[in-house]
């Protein structure tokens, strides 16, 4: 069973269980051939908007954007046949992969988990190592960390203005209607978008918040 959408078989980065470990990235997104929706941040807007509907959704986690992958449950509509991504814009949710973090309940310590049934892992030195000769991290390791602690302040950031949004009740709760050959009434529902009028009728002061 899936594990954050994308994930299947989470561990954390131990030097001693890694440290012959390298990583070959490849081109296929198969990993995400599933998923129907994945996490946003507010920084990928702007880019993410070129290609995706953005909506928002209540999760554990408060008010969340999401980029809309697909109309069906379980397909993404933007993996082709051979795992071949079909947008411009890549989610920094899947660039992440197979890489995340895992915190604690109190959010204070982070640990760098993988997915260790990514085809790329080996232990022949393809690709990018872990850890060089001495245990010590690698370059790619620093920059995984380094790209990994930026999205989670992203995150951060975002989740504090899903809680705004809210807060203001600029949020509404609406369905839409995707017909499609084989289900002509299909209809998208679960999700809320900024309702435009509200947000028209903000003060320039809240608006600047």
């Amino acid at each position: 069973m899936k594990k954050l959408l994308i994930y299947n078989d989470l561990k954390p980065v131990v030097r001693q269980q890694h440290a012959n470990l390298s990583l070959k990235k490849g081109t296929t997104f198969e990993f995400a051939r599933e998923t129907n929706a994945v996490p946003l941040v507010v920084a990928e807007f702007g880019r993410a908007s070129q290609d995706f509907a953005l909506v928002f959704t209540e999760a554990e986690e408060g008010v969340i954007p999401s980029a809309i992958l697909g109309l069906r449950t379980n397909e993404n509509a933007y993996v082709s046949a051979d795992g071949v991504w079909q947008a411009a814009y890549v989610p920094a949710f899947i660039r992440r992969y197979p890489f995340v973090f895992a915190t604690d309940a109190a959010a204070q310590t982070f640990t760098l988990m993988v997915d260790e049934t990514y085809s790329g892992f080996n232990t022949e030195n393809r690709g990018e190592r872990l850890f060089d000769g001495d245990g010590e991290n690698t370059g790619f390791l620093d920059q995984t960390l380094a790209f990994l602690k930026d999205y989670q302040a992203h995150f951060e950031r975002t989740r504090a203005f899903g809680e705004k949004l809210a807060e203001l009740d600029l949020l509404e709760a609406v369905e839409a209607r995707v017909p499609m050959p084989e289900d002509p009434e299909r209809r998208l529902t679960g999700f809320k978008v900024v309702n435009r009028d509200k947000l028209k009728a903000l003060s320039d002061d809240v608006l600047a918040q």
